[in-house]
């Protein structure tokens, strides 16, 4: 069923109308600055007043990607589906000159994460074994995105099999840096669609975090980064790291945007209950084990944070007594399915690839030295066979007791106080030199609480520390709560504006 473009009540009015006024710039020429931090709202209205076609809006971001992405040595593009993509907008805009009605997600660019399949294009999960994983199909949330109208821009660079939160490179294609600072990590494994999306390479970018890898990596660019809870959207058609706390989610400039990408995703729509004075009235909550040996720079901007939520409204609880959170904190819940969760990937129907166990690549020597700690750590796992750390076997992680004491310990203690959501930065250092990745790794704080709870969690940009290195506030709700996180997320930015373009990625407008 088709359904009129969200935000564009001017497209049928034009087309009834059979006026448009004569922009003072060629469409080409004005979307090549309407681009930069554009929104879904900005890019479909800008089309809806005749000031730009969508395959204008197309090329404009065509055109940053081919001149900034490998002259500055970011390195976040690693497919270009330019062809279609083009094709698409021009699609849109001849329905939009027959006045038919329009899909939401009508000329929204997207950039992807290369764990996710995109029928005609490899998926490799940054690995050289899999460059010729040529999927029968599209993934289902690639599908949903595209009923939509969404365009698949390109695919992204990711740390290698998603193993690494710390940095993002790969054996397919190398490394990603941070777009604010190229001497810097964007973190991973989603840090090729956090800097393509901070240098407005697409209007919204898809990644997947299984402990980190949404969140922090947004939070190192500036962006939106939603966790949903585990298991409301659809993972088929993507190659898992560990499936029972796999989640795929959007990263986006602003709050509206992640909103609207979520519902296209197969989530609630939150997107007509956003209201910039959602902080009045509610009860949130510091995390201080989470908020204490920072950054000084994350120290301060995380006080500055708390008084701009008291300032809006918020009630903020300086303390909450969480049950046994410091077990819970160095607790190793984690599956080792890894093995097991990709070969049932790589044996679907339809699928043709060269390996069928990922072990295969590390057998044949094809793999980044820092994922040793990796490989090693999932090797007691086995194809048939899913293991926890202690050798016991994982089981529907809602039986498994260890991370039902965590969630029920975190619940219990937001029930007693009558807390709406939880607070603490995203990471508590900012994020690390390149040259430094490893030793310099800490703080990250993206780990702990959602991904063993499977409780819903989002980070929004915060400020920047020295260095213009971005730093994001991080929000935990209960679970099913994604509209709560969704509402004091909006209220928060909507009250700070933390947001702004890297400088190294101008317009290329006039």
């Amino acid at each position: 069923m088709r359904h009129l473009l969200v935000g564009v009540a001017g497209l049928a009015l034009l087309g009834a109308c059979g006026q448009k006024q004569a922009p003072e710039l060629s469409g080409a020429e004005y979307a090549r600055g309407a681009v930069v931090e554009a929104t879904i709202s900005s890019i479909q209205n800008d089309i809806g007043a005749g000031k730009m076609s969508c395959l204008d809006v197309v090329n404009a971001y065509i055109e940053r990607i081919e001149i900034y992405d490998q002259s500055t040595t970011l390195n976040t593009v690693t497919y270009k589906n330019y062809e279609q993509a083009r094709g698409q907008a021009v699609f849109v805009d001849v329905s939009i000159g027959k006045n038919q009605d329009i899909p939401p997600l009508a000329c929204v660019p997207m950039l992807v994460k290369d764990n996710m399949d995109v029928k005609g294009f490899p998926t490799t999960a940054g690995s050289k074994m899999l460059m010729d994983n040529m999927p029968p199909d599209d993934a289902r949330i690639i599908s949903l995105l595209k009923d939509q109208g969404a365009i698949v821009l390109a695919k992204t660079n990711m740390a290698e099999w998603a193993f690494s939160p710390r940095m993002t490179k790969s054996t397919s294609a190398g490394v990603t840096k941070n777009a604010y600072n190229l001497d810097h990590v964007p973190a991973g494994s989603s840090g090729g669609t956090a800097s393509g999306v901070a240098a407005s390479f697409a209007v919204v970018g898809l990644g997947t975090d299984t402990g980190n890898s949404v969140r922090g990596p947004s939070s190192h660019l500036s962006l939106v980064g939603m966790r949903s809870t585990h298991g409301l959207l659809d993972l088929d058609g993507i190659i898992p790291l560990v499936l029972s706390a796999d989640v795929v989610g959007p990263m986006t400039r602003t709050v509206k945007d992640n909103v609207i990408m979520y519902a296209a995703m197969g989530g609630e729509s939150y997107l007509s209950t956003l209201d910039k004075n959602d902080l009045k009235g509610k009860r949130i909550a510091i995390v201080q084990e989470l908020s204490t040996d920072m950054d000084q720079d994350i120290t301060d901007l995380f006080k500055v944070a708390v008084n701009d939520l008291e300032t809006t409204g918020a009630t903020i609880i300086n303390t909450l007594n969480i049950k046994d959170i410091e077990v819970h904190i160095n607790a190793s819940w984690g599956c080792k399915s890894f093995r097991k969760d990709v070969h049932e990937y790589l044996t679907q129907p339809g699928m043709n690839t060269k390996i069928t166990d990922p072990y295969e690549a590390f057998d044949a020597g094809v793999y980044s030295d820092y994922t040793k700690g990796a490989w090693g750590y999932f090797e007691s796992g086995a194809q048939d066979v899913a293991t926890k750390s202690d050798g016991t076997i994982c089981g529907d992680s809602s039986k498994d007791i260890m991370r039902q004491n965590i969630k029920k310990d975190i619940l219990d203690a937001m029930e007693r106080e009558n807390i709406d959501a939880l607070i603490y930065p995203s990471w508590r250092y900012p994020a690390a030199l390149l040259e430094r990745a490893g030793e310099d790794y800490k703080g990250d704080n993206s780990q702990i609480l959602a991904p063993p709870t499977g409780l819903p969690a989002i980070t929004v940009p915060m400020g920047f520390a020295s260095g213009d290195l971005p730093i994001g506030l991080q929000i935990l709700a209960r679970p099913n709560a994604e509209g709560m996180l969704y509402s004091l997320a909006y209220a928060y930015e909507q009250a700070t504006n933390h947001r702004r373009a890297p400088k190294g990625f101008p317009s290329l407008g006039n």
